[in-house]
């Protein structure tokens, strides 16, 4: 069975959005670097880029349908921290982040937005997406307000405005494995949030 492709704006508020037919997409040696240069494509001369989420999207169910080798490419997660992250494409002045990463079960992950725009895409196991929003006061500025959760498996794909605020948890008795492929990050717009104490900081 298909699964879903969710946008979570910035705000948090989240939909299921329409996804191309899985029979559509099957391509004969559909391989990572053709995946690139599809990307590359599609954002080239683009101002805003999270405007072409849903063609991005798209490309991103194309490889994973068709590319048994990026579904093998993930490392086991690290005993202590619980994740680890495989870097699948690094080279020097290349403005996207592609990489696999992979959760023991129960890790769950600092609250946080990315800066940019991104994609992830379940390929085993289940995580738990907690959304949050800015609920900013004169004497809170970095109050943050829970709005919703997706609870995604495989075969689920979620995309985030560079804005979004989230944390993930790796759900289920077996670890997650996620496939994400992220804008250039905007360092000065990347923060990692505490709730309890009300702060963001640069993450």
């Amino acid at each position: 069975m298909q699964g879903k492709d969710w946008f979570v704006a910035e705000n948090g508020q989240h939909q299921v959005c329409k996804s191309a037919r899985e029979w559509d997409l099957l391509r004969d040696n559909y391989r990572l670097y053709r995946f690139l240069t599809e990307v590359e494509d599609v954002l080239k001369d683009v101002e805003d880029q999270s405007t072409h989420l849903p063609e991005l999207r798209m490309l991103v169910r194309r490889l994973i349908i068709n590319s048994y080798w990026v579904q093998s490419q993930f490392l086991q997660p690290d005993p202590r921290s619980g994740i680890s992250v495989l870097l699948l494409y690094d080279e020097l002045g290349f403005p996207l982040t592609v990489q696999t990463v992979s959760f023991a079960p129960g890790t769950t992950s600092t609250i946080h937005n990315h800066g940019t725009w991104g994609i992830v895409a379940i390929l085993k196991g289940q995580e738990k997406n907690t959304l949050w929003q800015r609920n900013s006061t004169l004497e809170l500025p970095e109050k943050l307000e829970k709005v919703g959760e997706i609870d995604l498996n495989p075969g689920d794909l979620i995309s985030f405005a560079p804005e979004t605020i989230h944390h993930v948890q790796a759900v289920g008795e077996e670890p997650t494995v996620t496939f994400n492929i992220y804008g250039e990050t905007d360092p000065k717009e990347r923060f990692e949030f505490d709730v309890i104490n009300n702060i963001a900081k640069k993450f």
